[in-house]
């Protein structure tokens, strides 16, 4: 994929703060007894292990890591010198490592990719640093109120700097407009960055008492880990139910028993060809197989009509597509692609439903569903009438384009059509 020139931008200017804060923490590194050097080594243990074990989480198209309690352990525990050595040997052996394969799609790739996600910890933790650079009390202790006042500052520091960090990357490259996308990851993922603090300032209190000490807090970190693991695992169970039920309603009517996924596999390859973010590709897949499942509450005798149906059974049908968002958009998995479901049947100049949508107001992934549902829908023999050939849906996309569908998803689409050919 193609990053935006902005995107290349803001990837250097973040890999260059990341040089200037190693060159400025390291200048002066020292030990000041074995008992700093045992912390150091096992922060740079547990680091890797937590990046390298991340958790993935399919509707973001990234990962979640219990890095954040390491990395903010040391900085109470080592100082921010020590802390940005630690993060740089950390991030740098487990990007390579989880990253490798990025390079069969290109050097560069694989360059940019390391660069970001390795600069972007050192930033946050160089920056975070200077609070203790300026508040002189590092180590910290936990000894008294003023303490937790200041862990309390870092956390929010640490926290706030890291999520901007990687929503300006996501909001260049997916069009997202930062504050809205800055919101939704601090509102979906502020209570795991919590847990995680905690279990920092436990490292700490361990830490005073004896660096072996530090190996109990091990256990609660891996289920904090195994926890929010499991956590997404039910997600992803609860998808697959889902989709299951999806196919099911497909096999109500023969004629469309792979509907569903075929659009889905269709969408997905529309969203690729446009160039779109890994994590709005996902997000398409997970919509559109589910985005009939509103159909449930259709009666057979509507759904399966071989004959035009009268208004009134255009009324019932047309409710579908609520009940479809209805249903999904009480589970946290689906909460994004919510509005793409509901509104993957509104037309390009506003003449469909449910809420008369029209251009740009009509979200992005349901346009992309859309296409790729009406091409699906033509190509498939109906009671009514046959297939259409495909020579004959190319025909049919092109006179809706602008009218029915986005005229540039109905050209990409056309493009993964003729490329289907060859």
């Amino acid at each position: 994929m193609n990053l935006p020139a902005k995107a290349r931008i803001y990837i250097y200017i973040v890999g260059l703060l990341a040089v200037a804060a190693i060159v400025y923490y390291t200048r002066e590194l020292s030990f000041t007894s074995f008992k700093q050097i045992v912390a150091f080594v096992l922060f740079i243990l547990l680091g890797f292990l937590s990046e390298a074990y991340a958790t993935w989480i399919p509707v973001y198209g990234g990962e979640i890591s219990s890095s954040l309690t390491i990395y903010l352990a040391a900085l109470f525990i080592l100082g921010p010198s020590l802390t940005v050595l630690v993060v740089l040997i950390t991030a740098l052996a487990s990007e390579v490592l989880l990253r490798w394969n990025y390079i069969k799609d290109g050097p560069m790739r694989f360059a940019r990719t390391v660069t970001f996600n390795v600069a972007q910890w050192v930033v946050t933790v160089a920056v975070t640093g200077v609070i203790f650079i300026v508040w002189r009390h590092a180590p910290l202790s936990l000894r008294s109120f003023n303490d937790y006042i200041g862990a309390l500052g870092a956390f929010l520091c640490y926290s706030g700097i890291n999520l901007s960090l990687v929503t300006g990357i996501v909001s260049l490259t997916e069009n997202k407009r930062f504050f809205y996308a800055l919101r939704t990851y601090a509102r979906d993922f502020n209570l795991q960055y919590l847990v995680l603090c905690v279990v920092a300032l436990l490292l700490v209190v361990l830490y005073s008492l004896s660096v072996w000490h530090m190996f109990l807090a091990i256990v609660p970190l891996v289920l904090v880990h195994v926890s929010f693991r499991s956590y997404m695992r039910l997600q992803t169970e609860t998808r697959k139910t889902f989709e299951k039920i999806s196919r099911i309603l497909d096999e109500r009517d023969h004629y469309t028993a792979v509907h569903s996924s075929e659009v889905a596999e269709l969408a997905v390859k529309i969203g690729q060809k446009m160039g779109l973010p890994q994590g709005e590709i996902e997000k398409i897949d997970i919509a559109a197989r589910v985005h009939d499942i509103g159909k449930v509450a259709v009666p057979d005798a509507i759904l399966l009509k071989p004959a035009p149906l009268t208004e009134e059974e255009w009324k019932v049908m047309k409710r579908h597509p609520l009940i479809s968002a209805e249903l999904i958009e009480g589970l946290e998995i689906y909460t994004p692609v919510a509005d793409a479901v509901r509104h993957e049947h509104e037309r390009w100049d506003g003449s469909g439903y449910p809420d008369g949508l029209k251009g740009k107001e009509i979200p992005l992934l349901a346009r992309i569903i859309a296409a790729a549902d009406i091409y699906n829908a033509l190509t498939t023999s109906r009671p009514y009438r046959k297939a259409f050939t495909r020579e004959q849906a190319v025909e049919s996309i092109q006179k809706m384009r602008g009218k029915d569908l986005d005229p540039i998803v109905a050209d990409v689409l056309l493009r993964v059509i003729a490329s289907q050919r060859t």
